[in-house]
């Protein structure tokens, strides 16, 4: 039998080590008792009720089901997480037969194409928020398939913070804006998120994904997606596979810098999702590859992790992706509110061929959704909504209730029944050799096990895959990590709270600590107590985005800056160019009317320089004559233009008369700094990392 653990040790705010332990109640002393909301004392606040170590959620567990209804109910009528949303229609198509592991219908024919909705999301912003904060982005896909309706329901980011559903109240209570203020809006730097993060091991994890670059992305159209949790494939024979869903961007994952992120929420709150429904509109459709990766049970005996535990990545290079279909994203909504906004996810909507595993936070998950989306969307019928309604009949008898859109006729609304023998209609039965089955009963697997609030002791491992993930970083994208830790927990006014934090990242890595607790000036405190050793795995190349970054202008957008006198055929060649290349040019004037230009023409400006700030465009070009740049360099917007540009560390492409213009900027040449011809465009597509130490102090 494996070894269990009931709950991580933590520090505390001394620096002392505390454990959870039974203790006696003592009602006349006055201390405080969870409760549930009758007024039953709660003994365990950390992990739900299973059946055995390993085993599904039971739904007797009233503690789990009343914190979880609670919570689903808290916000009416926006979603409590991820209510900041931008989606696209479009199809999945499957690129060849997967029966050897599935019998999904989706996947058993080459080139067929499967309709679907998705939808991109911040998690802790509220639906008037901005689109760019540092935050994870969930990444949803409905597919309307012939078998019903099957939703994928992840996020950015291929773990998450905690390993159990119980804990997922406490993290949005804690990351959301704080109870007594309302405030911060969409983001994590403050004293509760932090306060409980670095109370809770299980996120570390999570945290150095959450403070790398991946929470900062370019677009939406450039962001990697994961199922998150470990599934099960199915074939026709009953075989389970074990799988863990992948998406991947064509157009290859970016992100931008910390600095960037910030100025973009002033240059244009709506940027991703102006930016994806801008792409679609001018038919540039975003694409994923949709990968799995597969395993089974005796793979998964030999990892020294444990494939339930959601905090937990199989790395690429022990399974590497299986890549078996594209989704296209080729339609905008017709109407936000209609689609965007009354669409509803819930994981529990799967097909046959597909499946669930023990996943203790995943098992909570499948009841939680249905749960809120009755409450946001106000009726049990909300699977009658275009948007969700699946393309397959549906045929069922279950009647009435609110906002009831369907008409269902005769007197049969229940089964068993006789009516077809007196000539009525007697409606849908079930069919056991095309409806679903759950894998354990195809299998004939048992589970059997003591009704249990433990964890198996392989999920007490918080810190072996954070160093992983650390160690797979370049230099520069740990740079990032560490100056995003100091950043976030500067904000935190609770003394006791960045040194715990601090305690815990010495388990992942000694010099993250060091400059962490160096950006605060702090002492390094004493290291935090591991639950179990931690485990030196393998660097994973494919866990950094600066290692696997695509050298291509396709699908990105390049800003050019020109005032009166610059010379229109240096504009033209370097729109022809940049169009050329797969990117979108964007002409920049001081008035959107434009300027005029070398011959005397007028030529009209696609923005504004005051509202196109730098920070919109991945790379830019300044097309000045003498004397318009002898203007410019009056205008604090064109300063802060070039400036931003270079501090940002994107491509410069400048005529020889714009050169005063960059040296007011402080721009320094390097080989990101160019003329307008080809060695622009080159360079255009690349960032240039090796300039960051000399624009900005980085931990």
């Amino acid at each position: 039998m494996a070894k269990t653990f009931e709950f991580e040790s933590s520090v505390g705010d001394g620096g002392e080590t505390h454990q959870r332990v039974p203790k006696k109640a003592d009602h006349a002393s006055g201390e405080m008792h969870l409760t549930t909301n009758q007024g039953i004392r709660v003994s365990d606040n950390q992990n739900s009720l299973k059946a055995g170590e390993r085993g599904p959620t039971l739904l007797e567990d009233f503690v789990l089901r009343e914190k979880i209804f609670h919570f689903d109910h808290e916000r009416i009528p926006e979603r409590i997480v991820h209510a900041r949303g931008s989606a696209a229609h479009g199809y999945f198509e499957n690129y060849k037969s997967l029966a050897d592991i599935t019998k999904a219908d989706i996947f058993q024919r080459a080139g067929e194409k499967t309709p679907l909705f998705t939808r991109f999301s911040t998690v802790a912003g509220g639906a008037g928020s901005v689109d760019t904060p540092r935050d994870v982005r969930g990444f949803a896909v409905k597919f309307y398939t012939k078998e019903g309706n099957w939703d994928l329901v992840g996020n950015n980011i291929p773990v998450f913070f905690i390993q159990d559903a119980i804990k997922f109240p406490d993290l949005v209570h804690a990351v959301k804006m704080e109870a007594d203020r309302a405030f911060p809006q969409a983001g994590s730097a403050h004293d509760t998120f932090w306060d409980w993060a670095s109370l809770m091991p299980e996120s570390t994890h999570m945290l150095m994904w959450a403070m790398s670059d991946r929470t900062i992305p370019r677009s939406l159209r450039m962001i990697e997606g994961f199922g998150v949790h470990t599934f099960q494939m199915v074939n026709a024979k009953g075989k389970v596979t074990f799988v863990k869903f992948h998406w991947r961007p064509k157009l290859g994952i970016q992100s931008t810098v910390w600095d960037e992120a910030l100025k973009l929420q002033a240059a244009d709150n709506d940027y991703h999702r102006r930016d994806l429904w801008e792409s679609i509109a001018m038919g540039a459709f975003p694409e994923w590859e949709l990968g799995i990766q597969a395993f089974d049970q005796k793979f998964a005996d030999k990892q020294p992790y444990d494939v339930l535990d959601p905090t937990k990545i199989i790395p690429e290079e022990d399974v590497p992706l299986r890549m078996i279909g594209r989704m296209v994203l080729d339609r905008n909504p017709d109407n936000f509110f209609a689609e965007t906004e009354q669409v509803a996810y819930c994981p529990a909507n799967i097909v046959p061929g597909v499946d669930f595993t023990n996943d203790p936070l995943l098992q909570g998950r499948l009841f939680s959704y249905l749960d809120t989306q009755k409450s946001r969307l106000g009726t049990a019928n909300f699977h009658q909504l275009p948007i969700n309604a699946p393309k397959c009949p549906v045929m069922n008898f279950q009647r009435d209730g609110m906002m009831q859109m369907a008409v269902p006729k005769g007197r049969a609304n229940y089964e068993p029944n006789s009516l077809s023998a007196h000539g009525e209609e007697g409606g849908p039965r079930e069919c056991p050799m095309t409806g679903f089955t759950t894998a354990n009963a195809v299998t004939g697997e048992d589970e059997q096990g003591g009704k249990l609030r433990v964890r198996t002791e392989l999920f007490a491992d918080h810190y072996s895959q954070a160093r992983m993930f650390w160690k797979s970083m370049t230099e520069n994208e740990q740079a990032h990590i560490a100056s995003s830790f100091v950043f976030e927990l500067s904000k935190v006014v609770l003394e006791q709270v960045p040194p715990r934090m601090i305690a815990n990242l010495r388990n992942v890595d000694e010099d993250l600590a060091k400059r962490v607790a160096d950006g605060m000036n702090l002492e390094l405190p004493k290291k935090a107590q591991a639950r179990r050793e931690v485990v030196d795995m393998k660097p994973s190349p494919a866990l950094s985005i600066q290692k696997k970054m695509k050298k291509t202008l396709d699908g990105r957008k390049v800003g050019i800056l020109f005032a009166d006198g610059s010379d229109p055929a240096e504009i033209k060649a370097v729109k022809t160019a940049v169009e050329k290349a797969g990117a979108v040019a964007f002409l920049i004037a001081p008035k959107v009317g434009g300027a005029k230009v070398k011959g005397g023409a007028i030529l009209k400006a696609d923005g504004q320089l005051a509202g196109s700030r730098s920070q919109l465009f991945d790379a830019v070009a300044v097309v000045l004559s003498e004397a318009g740049c002898k203007m410019l360099m009056t205008e604090a917007a064109a300063v802060q233009f070039v400036m931003d540009a270079f501090g940002h560390l994107k491509a410069i492409g400048a005529s020889d008369a714009a050169q005063p213009l960059l040296d007011k900027a402080g721009v320094v040449a390097d080989d990101g700094v160019t003329g307008l011809g080809k060695d622009f465009i080159a360079a255009a597509q690349l960032r240039f990392w090796a300039r960051e130490p000399s624009v900005r102090l980085l931990a």
